[in-house]
């Protein structure tokens, strides 16, 4: 009973300190999450974040609360998963009822609006960072690397919204995985008649 309490402290510390030192939310919060989930705990592998980034990208909610709710879930069930999405949530919410009152008043501190400013720039460079690890981790032929392509100039330039571009992906990514499955079976099937012709 004492470790499983340990370990549920442990999994609900670890999203605290993640949701208290990463600015930006969302895809801001990949690298120290792969520090601290991956790298640190060994609690998950590269390829696992990654996936729960895209499911948590794709499914309604936070990403960085979907993705909390995945690895607490997958490290100590559903109830793991509901300490880690606690964990994460904590620290916005203590900051936020602290600041609520004065969050009005930014505009008139131009100090204040500089600052701002500065945390914007360093957000946009860790998303750069979080953009060039995943398309390194998950663009694997020339078919990923058009279809990445494709999907940027569909947002960006008219202004797709994202879920189309999403449902697209998943039923594109379907029929491929389909197409090659029934290819490999004839494939497999094909060998196997040749190998019986030459046993005869």
């Amino acid at each position: 009973m004492k470790n499983k309490i340990k370990d549920f402290l442990e999994l609900y510390l670890a999203f605290v300190k993640i949701g208290t030192f990463t600015f930006g939310g969302g895809l801001a919060m990949m690298p120290i999450m792969q520090r601290e989930l991956m790298e640190k705990r060994g609690w998950v592998t590269e390829e696992e974040l990654i996936d729960y980034f895209a499911i948590g990208q794709s499914t309604p909610g936070i990403i960085a609360v979907n993705v909390a709710t995945f690895v607490g879930y997958k490290r100590l069930g559903w109830f793991g998963g509901i300490i880690g999405t606690l964990g994460v949530v904590t620290p916005s919410w203590v900051i936020i009822m602290l600041l609520a009152g004065a969050i009005s008043s930014v505009d008139k501190y131009p100090l204040a609006q500089k600052a701002l400013h500065g945390i914007n720039v360093a957000v946009a460079a860790l998303l750069t960072s979080v953009i060039v690890k995943f398309a390194k981790k998950t663009i694997k032929n020339v078919w990923n690397a058009v279809f990445m392509l494709l999907a940027f100039v569909l947002i960006y330039f008219f202004k797709v919204q994202s879920v189309w571009i999403i449902i697209a992906s998943l039923i594109t990514g379907s029929l491929l995985t389909l197409y090659r499955q029934k290819a490999r079976r004839t494939e497999v099937s094909d060998e196997t008649a040749a190998a019986s012709k030459e046993g005869e």
